[in-house]
């Protein structure tokens, strides 16, 4: 092991002027959710209903050999009534559009394993062949996800030096100069005073939030939190309050409540309050509105966590996430968290704030103490990337990227309103959410992608509401505005075949050009 690094990327000249230098912008927080037709609404329902009583009517009397547990006398049945219908009958009906085999890098185009069902999707075959699609489906925000270039090359380097993994916790004998070397580049990357890094984006949250919560302390959680927020929450027993996604009015309204009425059993004022939000919410493509969040936190003297998997790399002229979006100033919030396997093209993830914070999770958190460390080549390849983005690295190609992807983003986003597609979330956010509503247009929309060889990801419930079922575009850096054009010809197809222009918004006959980002 080689001794600790001695100079801080804080006193790189570089990074040092691009910390001072002020950047102003225009913020577009006005979020489009515009509200589903009454026709659609019913026959959304209908239908919704329908498959759920052939359902019914098929378990009972129609039951598959190949859906009867065996071996099973004396135990319970592993799922409900409700669960075995929705899953046999509703969920089967598309399962050919999920779980695909991936068998290439994710980058602008990306490879598919072959496979076909003989027995009507209660199993599938894989085929030695595969297909290539252009890719609309992966979180590879800035394009850094490839098998050649330079974090290719500087993985294959590190692969040499030290291996493929540590094989221990970071307490024990899984600590080396890479997760120092990342630690020490995220603080400086975030502007905060340090960090610490985990091997798993989703663990992060789960194992770090009961670290630093208990049960005498009042959360108040946005209710599109992701699962790994909902789940460190109720790990760390804590008092859930949930607000209204983005609103900041009615999260006001509840931390008033709650400091008045204290803890619901003895009455004694909450221990600590922690507000927790997402920069990007991945089903909705809204941005969380940050700046009257901080004031609302200032205001009552509250603790603020927020999740960056989706924003850090992706928002803000300099990609440092969801507060260079809004000028904010990062150590406004008390916690920032953050995975790795979104815009730097790795895995994992990190808490980022203070000193004292992180010196506490890496004698107390789970995440350290038990979990695996960060395998080398997966830190290096963030070293890479982050490095890039801060212009560390390979001049300027980091910062074309974050105008690149910008420029994917509003114009895409424009030319699906102006195909008369109803479109969630903010003009600015790279997850592109375009609402099909009844779960079996979730299934035909994508086999309907399928033919043009375009992977999207349909969505529908239990992920999202159960007449919110959407198609979800991920913008990606790594894609040409010849490539978008080519997905939005397939789109209009799409939506003109299925019958998906559901808005009722009047469409601008103004040209949309695409924005030259050089």
């Amino acid at each position: 092991m080689t001794s600790v690094l001695s100079k801080s990327y804080l006193d790189h000249p570089k990074f040092k002027g691009s910390l001072e230098k002020k950047i102003t912008h225009n913020i577009d927080v006005e979020e489009s959710y515009e509200k589903m037709p009454l026709y659609t609404s019913v026959m959304a329902y209908l239908g919704f209903y329908f498959l759920i009583f052939i359902g019914l009517i098929n378990h009972i009397i129609f039951t598959p050999k190949v859906a009867t547990e065996k071996n099973r006398k004396g135990y319970p049945p592993l799922y409900n009534k409700f669960d075995s219908i929705f899953l046999r009958y509703v969920f089967r009906r598309v399962k050919d559009c999920f779980n695909r085999v991936v068998c290439g890098v994710p980058g602008a185009k990306i490879d598919i394993t072959d496979r076909v069902t003989h027995d009507n999707c209660w199993s599938f075959e894989l085929l030695d062949t595969k297909s290539t699609f252009l890719n609309l489906g992966s979180y590879n925000y800035l394009g850094f996800a490839q098998s050649e270039g330079p974090c290719a090359v500087d993985t294959k380097d590190i692969i040499k030096k030290y291996g493929w993994a540590v094989s221990s916790s970071r307490q024990e004998l899984g600590t080396n100069n890479l997760h120092l070397e990342l630690e020490q580049l995220t603080a400086a990357f975030l502007g905060v005073d340090d960090a610490i890094v985990f091997g798993m984006g989703f663990a992060t949250n789960a194992l770090n939030i009961p670290s630093i919560i208990n049960s005498e302390c009042l959360i108040l959680s946005d209710e599109y939190n992701h699962a790994s927020v909902i789940l460190g929450i109720r790990l760390s027993g804590a008092t859930s309050v949930v607000y209204k996604h983005n609103d900041v009015i009615h999260l006001e309204q509840l931390i008033r409540q709650n400091i008045v009425s204290g803890q619901p059993k003895t009455q004694k004022p909450w221990e600590k309050i922690f507000i927790i939000t997402e920069g990007i919410f991945s089903m909705e493509g809204s941005i969380t509105n940050l700046p009257d969040i901080i004031a609302i936190k200032k205001k009552y003297k509250v603790y603020l966590y927020v999740d960056e998997a989706h924003s850090i790399g992706a928002l803000g002229p300099n990609g440092r996430g969801i507060f260079d979006y809004y000028n904010c100033c990062p150590k406004d919030v008390d916690i920032l968290m953050g995975t790795y396997s979104k815009s730097f093209g790795s895995a994992g993830g990190y808490i980022a704030g203070s000193k004292d914070l992180i010196d506490y999770l890496r004698v107390n958190s789970h995440a350290s103490c038990y979990a695996t460390s960060m395998s080398p080549p997966v830190a290096q390849v963030v070293i890479t990337s982050m490095s890039m983005i801060m212009g560390l690295r390979h001049g300027e190609d980091g910062r074309k990227r974050i105008i690149q992807l910008a420029s994917n983003v509003k114009y895409f986003r424009r030319k699906l309103k102006a195909l008369g597609c109803i479109v969630y979330g903010n003009d600015n956010s790279p997850v592109i959410p375009m609402l099909v509503y009844m779960i079996s247009k979730v299934g035909a929309t994508v086999r309907e992608f399928n033919k043009f060889n375009i992977a999207t990801v349909g969505v529908g419930f239990p992920a999202t509401p159960l007449l919110e079922g959407r198609i979800r575009f991920c913008m990606s850096a790594a894609l040409s505005k010849e490539q978008l054009d080519e997905v939005l010809l397939a789109t209009e197809k799409v939506i003109n075949k299925l019958g998906l222009c559901y808005s009722k918004k009047p469409i601008s006959n103004e040209e949309i050009l695409y924005e030259n980002p050089y």
